[in-house]
This record gives structure tokens, sequence and C-alpha cells, in this order.
């Protein structure tokens, strides 16, 4: 069973970067020399980069809880996958529940704090632009 849950874990963690862009990368200077293009290593411009931190931040914390998400998805299929091959075992029927309710509260939780730190995000991006 763990190679099972190890095999979809790393099938979901391949298939995160699929969604990622073949475009040319802008590595981010922070420390004012300017961006540096991550292919040829020119310098376009001289000062901090151009994103705004609150951007940044912003993507993080979306990044950070939608891994949380994928997560507790994976979690939900795991615990659906063992209750069904239960085969009518208690014991096992009881482990499955327990961990899709489990899943089912963190999922839950995960979408609050991605609706109210998308809020609060919000809401500081306009009151301060």
């Amino acid at each position: 069973m763990k190679k099972w849950l190890i095999g979809l874990m790393s099938l979901v963690w391949a298939c995160s970067f699929i969604s990622l862009s073949p475009a040319p990368v802008r590595a981010i200077d922070v420390w004012g020399t300017g961006t540096i293009d991550a292919y040829t290593n020119d310098q376009n411009g001289v000062g901090f980069s151009e994103t705004d931190p609150r951007q940044v931040v912003a993507r993080i914390v979306k990044i950070a809880l939608g891994f949380l998400g994928t997560i507790a998805v994976v979690l939900i299929i795991v615990a659906g996958f063992q209750w069904m091959t239960a085969a009518g075992n208690e014991e096992k029927i009881g482990k499955a529940k327990k961990l899709m309710s489990a899943a089912v509260i963190g999922l839950v939780i995960v979408l609050m704090a991605f609706a109210l730190s998308s809020f609060i995000i919000n809401a500081v991006i306009t009151a301060v632009s």
C-alpha cells in the first residue's frame, strides 16, 4: 500500500510541473543589482526588481495552499481506495473513514485559508495602490 501511495504522490508532484511555462525565465535579484536573464546572464536595469513584494508573498501563499490542497485530495483518494479494498473488514473501513474525515477537514481548512488570504491580500493591494 505504501508503494502505491508513494507512486501516486510522485505522479501528482511530477504532473504539477507540466503547467510550467517553457518561456525564458527571468531571475529576480532582490539585492538591487537588477534583473538577470537566466539564459543569457544579461543585466537589464538597475535597482530592485519590478515585481511588487506583496505580489511575491501572494504567489508564495497561493502555491503553498495549492500544494496542501493537492495533498488533501490525494489523501481522500487513498482513503477511498482503502475503503473499497477493505473487503468488509470493519477495522480497515474504520481506518479509511478516519483518514477520509481528516482529509476532508484538512481540505476545508485549506480552502478557508485560501479564501481568507486572497481576501486579505487583495484588500491590502487595493488599499495601498
